[in-house]
């Protein structure tokens, strides 16, 4: 199980670092005016974006294994649990404000932009604080 959950670590860190930068490139396209450059963010976020997908795949796949695996339960997990679907949704959201951009039809500002990707950083904050601690 120690190889299940380093792997589910791992997985996780390399998945929110596309949660984190991902939306950093979407400030970038906010804000760009060029064709080019805006086609060269176009092309690196949907490279992103696919790219972090499986790795996000595999890492709710073995977050769920060590669940069942371990038997883990209590308020703490319910709380994370909840938090880890907000990333989910929040995953997806990214995906439909990529097919925005692409359709040229973004109507949110660089500083929206810049709001949204805090969510990520306040729910790793908030998930290794309930993991580690499991205050409830």
């Amino acid at each position: 199980m120690l190889w299940v959950k380093a792997f589910h670590i791992i997985l996780v860190t390399s998945w929110f670092a596309g949660l984190f930068y991902l939306p950093r490139i979407y400030v970038n396209l906010a804000m760009a005016k060029q064709e080019a450059e805006i086609e060269r963010l176009l092309l690196m976020a949907g490279k992103l974006y696919r790219f972090m997908t499986p790795l996000g795949v595999l890492a709710l796949a073995l977050g769920t294994w060590l669940w069942l695996g371990f038997g883990f339960s209590g308020g703490w997990l319910h709380a994370k649990l909840f938090l880890v679907l907000l990333l989910v949704l929040y995953h997806f959201y990214c995906g439909k404000l990529l097919k925005d951009f692409r359709a040229g039809k973004n109507e949110k500002s660089h500083v929206w932009y810049r709001w949204f990707n805090e969510f990520p950083v306040l729910a790793l904050t908030l998930v290794v604080i309930l993991v580690v601690v499991k205050p409830f």
